[in-house]
């Protein structure tokens, strides 16, 4: 008899720590986790892998049949028949919001989704055959996820020690203060964003405007919850002159992976990993390969191990960068 095939499991899951969220979004998700080839024989303990997605996009995207692309399912499957990558579990999680995203932290005006995720690991180490410790278990992401898998490593080591972050937003004053121009004139256009806000699926017209506007409303939700306001989050800019609120921009700031690196117990959790890997294409729309090279830069300074990459490419398209950063995965973990 052969080794039975690759799968996908689809986890229900209820989180306590969604329940009752800021924006009503569901408590209860789906999990997808990819079981490897041989899973369903034997008693074998597997490591696994998080994978987080970008802004707007959900874990299960990664599962979908694109044009002139794998899916993860296939991706891996070939890793691991080629030998690039050891048989692993993925789990695919679920952080969208009704802003489009959670940047995969606790914020009291989103929802307690750092939270969120350390309670997906307790789940899959519970239902499937895993190797439960750090070392065996890695966080990776790209662009927001990437944000997210960075943050998560440098605030739960203890949890996660191997991270990959592809493009992941950092390097904030390069990143997201082009984008608030954009944002200013979006509201105009818009007018009442409280009203867009609370059912951005009753627009028609979901244009670069209205992603100009969801995508800064967003991150203020992340970066500046403040309880009291009108919309639950401080703006970073007078939306009708696009003047700077420093106030506001200093909370973004202290968020940015460039400043929590000045933190002692952030650079001792960051020099605790297994493997801390970034990469980022050197024609970045979003800036962020120069965010990466400061990053780098600091990192180089402090004497914290990592391997970064730079390849020649964009912001988009470029999921195969995971063949990379999975076998160094891989390879970074214990036998």
């Amino acid at each position: 008899m052969g080794v039975t095939p690759s799968r996908v499991a689809c986890e229900r899951f209820e989180s306590a720590a969604l329940k009752g969220n800021p924006l009503d979004d569901p408590h209860a998700r789906t999990l997808p986790v990819y079981l490897p080839p041989g899973y369903d024989e034997g008693g074998e303990r597997y490591p696994v892998v998080f994978i987080l997605a970008g802004y707007t996009g959900r874990g299960a995207n990664y599962l979908e049949e694109k044009a002139w692309d794998e899916t993860f399912t296939q991706r891996m499957d070939r890793l691991i028949s080629s030998g690039a990558c050891r048989p692993m579990l993925v789990a695919f999680p679920d952080a969208f919001t009704r802003y489009g995203g959670s940047q995969y932290l606790n914020s009291p005006a989103v929802g307690r989704y750092a939270d969120y995720i350390l309670e997906l690991v307790a789940h899959v180490d519970a239902t499937f055959r895993t190797r439960a410790g750090r070392e065996h278990r890695a966080v990776a992401g790209k662009s927001s996820g990437g944000y997210g898998a960075l943050t998560l490593g440098m605030r739960h080591s203890d949890v996660f020690g191997l991270v990959a972050d592809h493009s992941g937003d950092k390097g904030f004053e390069l990143c997201y203060k082009p984008d608030f121009p954009k944002f200013a004139r979006a509201a105009a256009k818009f007018g009442d964003i409280a009203k867009v806000l609370a059912d951005p699926r009753s627009v028609r017209e979901r244009d670069g405007a209205f992603f100009d506007l969801l995508n800064i409303a967003a991150m203020s939700a992340c970066y500046g919850p403040h309880p009291g306001a009108l919309l639950g989050f401080d703006l970073p800019v007078d939306p009708e002159t696009c003047a700077l609120r420093p106030e506001v921009w200093a909370r973004w700031e202290a968020q940015d992976p460039l400043f929590m690196l000045e933190d002692t117990q952030v650079r001792q959790a960051l020099q605790s990993l297994r493997l801390l890997y970034f990469d980022c294409g050197n024609r970045d729309e979003f800036n962020l390969h120069f965010g990466c090279r400061q990053f780098k830069r600091r990192l180089e300074e402090f004497g914290i191990t990592h391997h970064y990459e730079e390849f020649d490419g964009t912001h988009r398209n470029t999921t195969w960068r995971y063949d990379t950063s999975l076998a160094l995965i891989s390879r970074a973990m214990p036998a």
